[in-house]
């Protein structure tokens, strides 16, 4: 079992982030709860690498000392898969917001999907969504694109290692990517239907893997909060 100490000195902790949940939220809980069953007065806790509220997976969090850990485990490789939906796009590129354009999709084949995939691997350019946490002139895009305004953002470099064509249902298209840091795979589900001529929006997205971490190690944060 650990201890108060323990989580002073550093651990980290491998969570199963659940749907709807912000990253955010995640760390106030499980901070909250290690104050009040270890009787702490402060304590860091901090995550490696937003997840979205609507994608689930891997959270590393990191406690105490090893909070310093975090920007070596947030520049780790990652895995994730996931859902695009074709034919339509929205604002934020994924479910949060409501369509706002239609597009065609009977041109598209599996072959023309599996084809286009081979533009996204390597290293390529790409603009981070409106609807994200990056901060420009100290406010986060996401709070001005829920008002409605829009700002010009710079493209940046990102390297895709593996974006792989699980299955092909039309409209959606499953997949398993591996990305480097700083990767929006919204972004990319857009990209994905402008290269096919059509509209593409994220669906469903679960992060796997972060380096050597696991989702298929983490813990659900009820059952880690139980058995603290």
């Amino acid at each position: 079992m650990r201890t108060g100490e323990d989580f002073k000195n550093g651990q980290v902790l491998l969570i199963n982030k659940p749907l709807t949940w912000t990253s955010f939220q995640v760390v106030n809980k499980l901070r909250w709860n290690i104050r009040q069953k270890f009787g702490l007065g402060k304590i860091k806790v901090g995550h490696a690498g937003t997840l979205d509220p609507l994608a689930t997976g891997l959270l590393i969090i990191c406690t105490g000392n090893f909070t310093k850990k975090i920007d070596e485990y947030q520049g780790q490789i990652k895995e994730y898969t996931g859902e695009i939906t074709l034919g339509a796009t929205t604002p934020s590129y994924d479910l949060e917001t409501e369509v706002d354009e239609t597009f065609p999709i009977d041109h598209i084949t599996s072959d023309l999907i599996h084809k286009t995939v081979q533009q996204f691997v390597g290293e390529i350019e790409q603009v981070p969504p409106m609807f994200s946490a990056i901060k420009m002139a100290g406010v986060r895009l996401y709070d001005l694109a829920r008002q409605g305004k829009t700002r010009e953002i710079q493209s940046r470099k990102i390297t895709i290692e593996t974006f792989e064509i699980t299955n092909i249902t039309m409209p959606k298209v499953q997949f398993r990517i591996v990305c480097s840091k700083g990767t929006y795979i919204r972004s990319l589900a857009y990209d994905f239907g402008k290269a096919l001529n059509s509209g593409g929006y994220l669906s469903a997205l679960r992060r796997t893997k972060i380096g050597n971490f696991n989702v298929n190690d983490a813990y659900e944060i009820e059952d880690f909060i139980a058995n603290l």
